[in-house]
């Protein structure tokens, strides 16, 4: 007998070995029907896999996460058939999966083009309607290799050479269709009828080796259903509409260029957004108790050495050299931090000590990751060092949670999701020692009540983190905020202090971030308000315009006057219709525009139009001040 326990504590009993699928089916037709695979103790496995053992059983469906990548690793099998079927002369190598779907690289002398997607998927259409059964068999390693030499896939063979001897290989086959998978996949090929889509074309070295040959990669994104898809590629569109590099081109923002590959050139418009977060948050920290601080740019490789991130960051670090003597230029701020707090002898009466830097930054990141304001090589972060106690941990965390999430509020964020990562396998600190900070954060996040997700092994070489991510208005993840405690680097960089006994100890350092890098936040709020930003991060807040000649000192002086209280507004007297100068001033998104006629020059009013065409009236330049006032004060979203 066969005793099957599942996930609500249940049993099933059956008399002899039994398939996944045929326990599904004992609990309901309709489970078997929706069943992809199942889990067996922690082993995803095929809906055929035999149970021959009492075991524990999760059946997994499309509506779980589990399901969905399945039904995407699957996907991308029914893409190589689709490619085989229609050009039997190309070589499959290999199909994962990745975010929102998969992709197939494909070795072929003559290239794919987007044209051909439409037959593509054509082809996979026909091929998951015929809902044919997707079987697994075993076979072993030089079988294999004889199999996929005969049949003119010389990569696949390839890879298998590289499998140690004596391992069983499993291969999936649908109609005539075969490839090497360690699987699972679905049952049968109708279970891909959902949503896929054929999305780009890419160049890929065959194992990512440039000595290597030159691979043709196609990207697919796969969901459970059609309605799933469609809103991905809704938010597709979204985001492009949003792409902060288009916007900033458009609005003159910034810019990047060859010369300075990785690096931002702020311009005017840009600057200004950028120096409006930076001092939010410096008035932020004054009010939280924080010590702002400034670190060199240029220190020696000894000390980064001595820190760990010389092997950490090993070729992402800019150097240089003079004198006989290497130098980095930082990484990180953290143990510019600590040369600081190693100025003088601290008690435990001076802690905790806050530490926060603006702190610019220089990582060597790979050319092909560079991305806008989102991904570069010269970034600023918000960075601060909190150094405190053991029994201090609990309370610090605490407080810069509340500092958080009062921040991300203000910029509009209200759904912040949180994880717990814990340790990496390259680390510095003994397992003691990570065990107790580990401790220490998901105290202090069960303390909050906060709901958070584990995320094993990512945490930072020298400690746990918690990783604070916004989800934007389109469902976008933006991983920003961070706070790691520390025991390891304040003793390697001989931090101390004397504790109340009179004894020489070594700080907690816990290393904090609220917006992550100014430059990518800026980013992401442009995204976010598809460049038309909150009337107090606006780089212009409003403009004032004439409808004739005649009104020309009155809108100078208007502008003079609103300028001289500290708000952010320009003029517009060209000799060009009001119409045309509404147009083009709703286009660069500024939220207000003061139209001044002979009437508002006589009564020393302005009609005022709100960015989007709402008009609020009528008012005196007092009054459109205390409004723009209360905008400012109040953060408000409009």
């Amino acid at each position: 007998m066969v005793v099957v326990t599942l996930p609500d504590g249940s049993q099933r009993s059956f008399d002899q070995a039994v398939t996944v699928l045929d326990v599904a089916a004992d609990i309901g037709p309709g489970l078997a029907k929706a069943a992809l695979a199942g889990k067996v103790g922690d082993q995803q496995v095929d809906t055929s896999f035999l149970i021959e053992e009492d075991a524990t059983l999760s059946l997994i469906t499309s509506r779980d996460e589990e399901g969905v990548e399945i039904i995407r690793h699957s996907t991308a099998h029914l893409l190589a058939q689709a490619v085989k079927s229609l050009y039997p002369e190309t070589q499959i190598t290999i199909g994962p999966v990745v975010e929102h779907g998969f992709y197939y690289d494909f070795a072929r002398e003559e290239k794919f083009t987007p044209e051909d997607f439409k037959i593509i998927e054509k082809r996979m259409a026909e091929l998951a309607k015929a809902n044919t059964p997707i079987q697994r068999s075993e076979m072993g390693r030089e079988e294999a290799i004889a199999f996929f030499e005969a049949q003119g896939e010389l990569y696949k063979a390839e890879i298998i050479r590289d499998i140690p001897e004596g391992q069983v290989l499993s291969l999936y086959r649908q109609g005539d269709f075969i490839d090497l998978c360690r699987g699972p996949h679905v049952p049968s090929t109708g279970h891909l009828k959902g949503g896929f889509k054929l999305m780009k074309l890419a160049g890929a070295y065959w194992r990512g080796d440039s000595d290597n040959e030159m691979l043709q990669r196609i990207y697919g994104a796969a969901f459970a259903d059609k309605k799933q898809l469609k809103g991905h590629l809704h938010r597709l569109e979204e985001a492009e509409k949003r792409d902060h590099r288009k916007i900033g081109k458009k609005l003159d923002l910034f810019h990047s260029q060859e010369e300075a590959p990785g690096m931002v050139f702020w311009h005017s418009k840009g600057w200004s957004i950028y120096r409006e977060v930076e001092d939010y948050v410096r008035e932020k920290l004054r009010h939280h108790g924080y010590q702002e601080v400034h670190t060199p740019q240029v220190i020696d490789r000894v000390l980064w050495e001595k820190s760990g991130h010389w092997d950490k960051f090993g070729d992402m670090i800019f150097s240089t050299h003079s004198e006989n003597r290497d130098y980095a230029i930082k990484p990180m701020n953290c143990p510019g931090h600590v040369q600081i707090y190693n100025q003088g002898l601290r008690s435990y009466r001076d802690l905790p000590l806050r530490m926060a830097e603006f702190g610019s930054c220089h990582r060597n990141e790979p050319s092909g990751t560079l991305h806008g304001l989102m991904r570069v090589r010269n970034f600023t972060q918000d960075d601060a060092h909190i150094f405190c106690t053991e029994s201090q941990i609990q309370s610090e965390v605490a407080d810069f949670m509340e500092l958080l999430f009062e921040v991300y509020e203000d910029f509009g964020f209200e759904e912040v999701l949180i994880k717990l990562s814990t340790r990496p396998e390259k680390r510095v600190g003994s397992d003691d020692v990570w065990d107790q900070a580990e401790q220490a954060l998901e105290t202090a996040l069960n303390i909050k009540g906060l709901d958070w997700e584990l995320q094993p092994g990512e945490g930072a070489f020298y400690g746990p983190k918690i990783e604070f991510s916004l989800k934007d208005c389109i469902g976008r993840v933006w991983q920003c905020g961070t706070i790691q405690v520390d025991f390891s680097m304040p003793g390697r960089l001989d931090a101390t202090y004397i504790d109340d006994a009179g004894e020489k100890r070594n700080p907690v350092m816990l290393h904090r971030a609220i917006l992550g890098s100014l430059e990518r936040f800026v980013g992401i709020l442009i995204e976010e308000f598809a460049g038309s930003m909150p009337p107090w991060l606006s780089p212009i807040q409003a403009v004032v315009v004439n409808i004739t000649d005649n009104q020309r000192e009155a809108v100078e002086n208007i502008a003079k006057q609103i300028n001289n209280t500290g708000f952010r507004v320009e003029s517009d007297l060209r000799n060009e219709k009001i119409g045309l100068k509404i147009r083009e001033h709703s286009m660069q998104r500024v939220p207000y525009i003061l139209v001044v006629g002979d009437r508002e020059m006589e009564e020393g009013t302005v009609a005022v139009r709100m960015r989007g065409g709402k008009e609020l009236g009528t008012l005196s330049v007092a009054a459109f001040m205390d409004h723009l006032q209360q905008d400012v004060v109040e953060r408000r979203q409009v």
